[in-house]
Parts: structure tokens; sequence; C-alpha cells
């Protein structure tokens, strides 16, 4: 499981950099486009909202099995083990319930939204929602995979970012 773990993680962390490339590349052709030629498409604004949602949510999981998140875990590092492994236990079946509802919400959110057209692209606006409940989703999966057991952040190992 762990090595399924790091291959998803590292397909995910490739995936959401090349997101936030494409991004940044859309982002400088339309300042180029805006100040020097004196107009940019409408849909450049939009595009570029997406793919920056787009790339957060597909990192999201990998941030969480690596232990990038902000998290404090003074509680756990100052009780007993074994009612520490209580807490972490209480924390992951907390956070898979919350992301499972999360995937659900927002996959029936985009669902909903597919009678609108988005103002830019002139697409249907639950293309570029479906990356929530994919993000979601992926990260629930990230979770269940892990398991109880949480890495401690890379800053606490000792391992320099």
């Amino acid at each position: 499981m762990h090595s399924l773990l790091q291959r998803s993680s590292s397909v995910l962390l490739n995936l959401g950099t090349l997101l936030l490339l494409l991004d940044l590349l859309l982002l400088s052709y339309g300042v180029f486009a805006r100040y020097l030629i004196g107009s940019s498409p409408i849909w450049m604004d939009e595009l570029a909202r997406y793919l920056i949602i787009g790339s957060v949510m597909m990192v999201m999981g990998t941030l969480w099995i690596r232990g990038g998140h902000m998290r404090i875990n003074l509680l756990e590092q100052h009780l007993p083990h074994k009612l520490a492994r209580i807490v972490k236990l209480y924390q992951w079946l907390i956070a898979l319930c919350f992301f499972a509802f999360a995937t659900w919400a927002s996959l029936h959110y985009a669902l909903n939204a597919s009678r609108f057209r988005s103002m830019g692209l002139g697409v249907s606006r639950m293309w570029p929602l479906l990356s929530l409940p994919i993000g979601f989703g992926l990260l629930t999966l990230m979770i269940l995979i892990q398991g109880p057991q949480q890495r401690q952040p890379q800053a606490e190992q000792g391992i320099a970012p």
C-alpha cells in the first residue's frame, strides 16, 4: 500500500504541477495581451481560475499523506501512546467522513450546475466544477489507503522540504 500511495502521490503532484505551469503560461500570455496588444480574450481569466482550483485539488491528497498540510499535533505529542493512537484514529475517521461527504456534496453541486454556462468559456459549468469532487474523492481515497497511522511532517522528521 505504501508504494501505491507513493506512486499515486507522485502522479498527482506532477499533474498539479502541470496544471499550475499551464496556468502560469496562460496568465503570462494574458498580461502580455492586455498591456502590449491592448486586448485580452474574455475566457482567459476564467480558465486561469479553473486551472488554479484544479491544481490545488490535485495536490491536496498528496499534501495530506505527506503531512504537508497545516496541522497542530501538540495534543498527540503529550498524551500517553495508547491514548494518542485513539486520538489519531478519531481524527482519521472524522477526516474520512468529512471528505467523503465533501465528495458527495460537490458531485451533486457540479451535476446540478450542468444547466448553467460559464460566461467566459461558454461551456457547461459542470465541467470545471467536477474538479471539486475529483479532488475530494482522490483525497478520500488516499486517506483511506493510508489508514489511521499518520506520517509526521517532513520538518519534524528532520528532512528538509
